[in-house]
C-alpha cells in the first residue's frame, strides 16, 4: 500500500449512527458475537439533552439487554397526566387527572431520562459482550457507498457487495457549532430547522486533506437521523410535510409556583398556545412550548436567529399565566418545526437499511421517537446477527420492512393527530367550530396511550408470524405481538419471576412449553411424546440450545413434582460441569410471598392440556400449537424449517 492508498478492512456490518438505534443495533451485534463496526460524525455522545422518554415496551428490551434496572433507578418516574385549560374567565385551571399510561398492562411504567445516559448504558453492555468485535468510532463519516449489485443475491460468508469509502474528522470538524451568544448547549445542529452539514464537513475534510479509509462490508444499516446521509445515497425520500407550528424545548430547573411543575401537563391557554411539561431526573424540568409569535418564512423554515432561550421562556410564561415561571438553571435548550414523514423503502436489496429518524420523523410530544427508532433496530438486529452466522435464511431479512414500515405510518398518523390537537387553540364552546375541543384532546391522549406504551404492535403473517397456527390454544397469547408477562414460579427454587424475564436477547428462538398438568398420565405421555420428538429431530437438534432454548412453565403443585422425574430431561438439559438446568421449568403456582398470579389464565392457556408457543428473539410470538407428538410438533417444526437453514 503506497502513502496516498486508504486503508481496507472488512466487517459484517457497518452501522452509520451511534445515536439510539445505532447503539441498539450495534447492541444486538455484540450479543451475537458479529464483526461490526459504528461510526458517527460527532465527536463525541451526547451527554444532555435530545430524547428522554422511555416507554414500557423499551423497558421491556433493556431488561432483556440486562440494563433496565439503571434506567428505573435513575429516572423520573412517570405516573399522571394533569390537563390545564382555560376557564370562562380565560385563566387556566386543572381540568382533568389521568394515569399517564394504562395501569396492569407491564410490569414497568413509563419513565424520564435524558438521552446521554441512555447511550452510556448501550455503551457499556456493548463492551461487556463484544469481545473486541465491535468497535464504535467517533468522527468518522462515510464519503461514498458502492454496491455490487450482481452479487447482493449471494449471502455467503465470503461475499462483500458493499464498498463504504469512511473519512476521519478532526475533533474541531466534529463538533458541531453552538449558537450564537448563547452559554447554554442547544440542539438546533439536530433539529429540522438546521440544514445538514455533512456534505461541508466532507468538502473541508478534503480541502485539509484528511484521511480516509475503504470499508468492505456485507450489510450497512443507516441510523443517521433526519438528515440521514445513507437514505440520500439510496436515492429514497421520506414523504410527508412540514405544519406552521413551531416549538422550542427548555431543559431547566425551574423556579415557580405552577402547582403541578412535578407531574406530566398538557397546558392549553387561551391565546398563547400551549404548553408541555415534562419532570426530569435530577430537579430537571423539561418545557415543550409553543412559539406562536414565530412563523415559517417564504422557504417554509423559521428564523433560527429569532429563538433563544430567552424567546422561549418568554412564551412559556405567557401560556402559564397567572403563575410565574423562571429559572437560574439551564441544562439544554433548542426548537423545532412539526412535521410528520415517512420513508418510502427502509431497505435496499436486504443489503442496506434504514432505521429510526432515517425514515420517520414527528413532534417529540409523545415521547415517540427514541423509542420507535430503538425498536426498528431491535426489530433488525437478531436477524442480521443470525444470517451473518449462516443460521436463518437470509429471506427474513425481508420482514423488517414489511413489520416496521407499517409501525411507522401508524407512529406518524398518531403524531399527525395528536400534535394538531395539542398545538390548536382550544376552542371557547360548543359553537366554536374553529378550536379545539379539549374533550377530543383527553380522548386522543387516552385512546393514543396504548400505541405510545409500545406495547400493541401487532406484526402481520410471515415466514416469522404463523398467524394461521392455533391461536385458541393461547387466546391471551397474540400471534404476532410480544410474548405478555404474567408471574410464575421457578419449580425448584420456588422464586417468583416474571415469565417475559426469562426472555433474554441472546439470539435465541424459545419454544415455550406449557406443559399442563404433568401430574395427569395422558398429559405427561403428550408432554414425552412431544419432547421425543423434539430431542430426535435431525434438522431441530443441532439448533437446540444455541439457536433455540426452552422454556417450560406447567400447572400441577409444585410441592407435588419434581423437576429430574416429571419433566423430560431436553426441558433442563444436563452439563458436565455445571449440572442439570435448574432456570428452564417454572410453574403456575402460589407463591410464598406474592400471591397467585393464575399465569395460565394470564396467557389464556387451558391448565390441563397446555400448548407451545414459539417465541422470536425479540419476544414476539411466533407459532402456537398442541402440546403433542404429532400435529403439535409438526406445526413446531414446520416453522423452524422456514426460517432456519439445514446444519
Amino acid at each position: 500500500m503506497t502513502a496516498t492508498e486508504a486503508p481496507e478492512s472488512k466487517c459484517d456490518v457497518l452501522v452509520v449512527g451511534a445515536g439510539p438505534a445505532g447503539l441498539m443495533l450495534a447492541t444486538w451485534m455484540a450479543h451475537c458475537g458479529i464483526n461490526a463496526r459504528v461510526v458517527d460524525k460527532r465527536s463525541t455522545k451526547i451527554y444532555n439533552g435530545q430524547a428522554d422518554g422511555l416507554q414500557m415496551r423499551s423497558l421491556e428490551i433493556f431488561d432483556s439487554l440486562g440494563f433496565a434496572d439503571r434506567a428505573w433507578k435513575e429516572a423520573n418516574h412517570m405516573l399522571e397526566m394533569c390537563m390545564w385549560n382555560p376557564g370562562e374567565d380565560g385563566k387556566i385551571r386543572r381540568s382533568d387527572r389521568v394515569p399517564d399510561t394504562p395501569p396492569n398492562l407491564c410490569r414497568f411504567t413509563q419513565i424520564v431520562l435524558h438521552q446521554g445516559r441512555i447511550e452510556r448504558f448501550f455503551l457499556d453492555n456493548i463492551k461487556k459482550y463484544s469481545k473486541d468485535t465491535l468497535h464504535i468510532d467517533r468522527a468518522v463519516l462515510p464519503e461514498s457507498l458502492d454496491i455490487d449489485q450482481k452479487a447482493c443475491a449471494d449471502h455467503s460468508a465470503d461475499i462483500y457487495p458493499i464498498t463504504v469509502k469512511l473519512r476521519h474528522l478532526t475533533d474541531e470538524e466534529a463538533t458541531p457549532a453552538q449558537s450564537k451568544g448563547s452559554t447554554v448547549n442547544d440542539g438546533l445542529f439536530r433539529s429540522n430547522l438546521a440544514g445538514d452539514d455533512t456534505d461541508d464537513l466532507i468538502q473541508k475534510s478534503r480541502e485539509k486533506q484528511g484521511s480516509t479509509e475503504i470499508i468492505k462490508a456485507k450489510y450497512v444499516v443507516g441510523c443517521d437521523g433526519a438528515h440521514s446521509w445513507t437514505r440520500r445515497q439510496l436515492g429514497f425520500q421520506l414523504e410527508g410535510e412540514p405544519t406552521d407550528f413551531i416549538w422550542g424545548v427548555l431543559d431547566i430547573i425551574p423556579i415557580t409556583d405552577f402547582p403541578d411543575i412535578r407531574m406530566r401537563c398538557a397546558v392549553h391557554s387561551a391565546s398563547n398556545g400551549s404548553l408541555m411539561v415534562i419532570p426530569r431526573e435530577n430537579k430537571l424540568v423539561r418545557l415543550y412550548i409553543q412559539l406562536t409569535e414565530i412563523k415559517p418564512d417564504a422557504s417554509g423554515r423559521a428564523d433560527r436567529s429569532r429563538i433563544t432561550p430567552e424567546t422561549i421562556i418568554s412564551a412559556a410564561q405567557k401560556i402559564i399565566a397567572p403563575y410565574s415561571l423562571s429559572y437560574h438553571y439551564c441544562d439544554w435548550w433548542t426548537a423545532y418545526q412539526i412535521g410528520q414523514r415517512v420513508g418510502t423503502n427502509f431497505d435496499s436489496q436486504n443489503r442496506v437499511f434504514l432505521a429510526g429518524d432515517a425514515v420517520h420523523t414527528h413532534s417529540p410530544k409523545a415521547g415517540q421517537g427514541m423509542n420507535v427508532s430503538m425498536q426498528d433496530a431491535y426489530n433488525l438486529g437478531w436477524k442480521l446477527g443470525l444470517v451473518v452466522k449462516g443460521v436463518a435464511k437470509p429471506s427474513i431479512l425481508a420482514t423488517y420492512q414489511d413489520e416496521r414500515r407499517k409501525i411507522a405510518q401508524d407512529l406518524i398518523d398518531f403524531d399527525h393527530k395528536f400534535s394538531r390537537l395539542f398545538s390548536g387553540r382550544p376552542a371557547k364552546d360548543v359553537l366554536d367550530e374553529t378550536g379545539v375541543s379539549m374533550a377530543a384532546f383527553k380522548d386522543a391522549f387516552v385512546k393514543g396511550n396504548m400505541f405510545a406504551s409500545g406495547l400493541s404492535v401487532d406484526y402481520g403473517a410471515s415466514m416469522l408470524v404463523a398467524k394461521d397456527s392455533n391461536q385458541d390454544l393461547a387466546t391471551n397469547t397474540p400471534i404476532g405481538m410480544r410474548f405478555p408477562s404474567h408471574k410464575v414460579l421457578n419449580q425448584c427454587s420456588a422464586q417468583p419471576y416474571h415469565f417475559q424475564e426469562r426472555l433474554k436477547s441472546d439470539g435465541c428462538f424459545r419454544i415455550v412449553v406449557f406443559a399442563g398438568n404433568v401430574l395427569s398420565p395422558a398429559q405427561s405421555a403428550r408432554l414425552r411424546a412431544f419432547c421425543d420428538k423434539l430431542s430426535t429431530s435431525t434438522f431441530l437438534a443441532p439448533h437446540l440450545h444455541n439457536n433455540i432454548a426452552i422454556l417450560t412453565c406447567h400447572s400441577a403443585k409444585r410441592t407435588d413434582t419434581d423437576l429430574l422425574s416429571d419433566f423430560p430431561d431436553v426441558l433442563h438439559r444436563f452439563d458436565e460441569k455445571t449440572g442439570w438446568d435448574y432456570d428452564a421449568v417454572y410453574v403456575d403456582d402460589v407463591s410464598y410471598h406474592e400471591g397467585y398470579a393464575d399465569a395460565y389464565k394470564g396467557y389464556g392457556v387451558q391448565k390441563e392440556t397446555g400448548c407451545v408457543v414459539i417465541t422470536r428473539p425479540d419476544q414476539y410470538v411466533g407459532y402456537v400449537g398442541a402440546l403433542d407428538g404429532e400435529e403439535g410438533w409438526e406445526g413446531v417444526e414446520a416453522y423452524f424449517k422456514g426460517v432456519f437453514v439445514t446444519i
